[in-house]
């Protein structure tokens, strides 16, 4: 396993290597690489099962945010075919694979931005999200965290697993070097592009708590996503 020093050494001559590189739109970045997308992602394979396995017993209607081609959701369906989903992304290409995949499933498939989708109030046994939210400032997530707990009903929880940045170094890095390239292309804020800009996990779980969400759960192993349990705030 690389040192803490290593890995933002890395970091820095990835960013230096790629500085050239034009910022993709996210919609455009996910379709272009629909082919082989699964594949790419089954190295999240064991955090796709600890995921499911997070998910209380019960739970009957549940928000995916960012649900892609659904890969979090084979491994809930496996666990609870019952479950009705309702999966919003912002890429048609995507939620269309997903709807071949799960044409047996009860699922609503929404394309939209999810910072704008209205989650209703009290209306979720679970919202989830899974590797996606670390693209997107704190601003934005801290705004969508306090609509999520409103939309949770008694006892509901919020499942997040994200990647999040080894140290406020590779946090303040990243978020500099993002605005630097749009900055560079002439990109505005509000257009979304496929950046990382992850928040620490201490950061982010400071954002859950200030929304409303108490932390129920945390798994933060190496070389894993990191998930997180929140359940709304008494």
């Amino acid at each position: 396993m690389k040192s803490q020093e290593q890995y933002i050494t890395g970091l820095k001559q990835w960013l230096a290597d790629t500085a050239g590189e034009p910022l993709e739109e996210m919609a455009g970045f996910f379709s272009s690489r629909l082919g082989d997308y699964e594949q790419h992602m089954a190295v999240w394979e064991k955090s796709y099962q600890a995921f499911a396995g997070l998910l209380p017993e019960g739970c009957l209607h549940i928000l995916d945010l960012g649900c892609g081609t659904g890969l979090e959701l084979d491994q809930i369906w496996a666990r609870f075919p019952q479950i009705e989903v309702t999966g919003v992304d912002l890429c048609q290409e995507m939620l269309e694979m997903l709807q071949k995949k799960h044409s047996d499933k009860h699922l609503t498939a929404v394309c939209m931005d999810y910072f704008q989708y209205d989650p209703g109030v009290e209306k979720w046994d679970a919202v989830i999200s899974f590797e996606s939210l670390h693209h997107f400032l704190p601003e934005r997530k801290a705004e969508l965290y306090g609509k999520i707990a409103k939309s949770l009903k008694d006892g509901g929880v919020f499942l997040l697993a994200d990647y999040t940045a080894c140290c406020e170094e590779e946090e303040k890095l990243l978020r500099d070097v993002c605005f630097e390239r749009r900055e560079k292309w002439e990109i505005p804020t509000e257009r979304y592009v496929h950046f990382d800009i992850p928040l620490t996990l201490e950061h982010e779980m400071g954002l859950l708590k200030e929304a409303g969400l108490s932390i129920q759960q945390v798994i933060d192993e190496p070389e894993e996503a990191t998930l997180i349990v929140a359940k709304k705030s008494s």
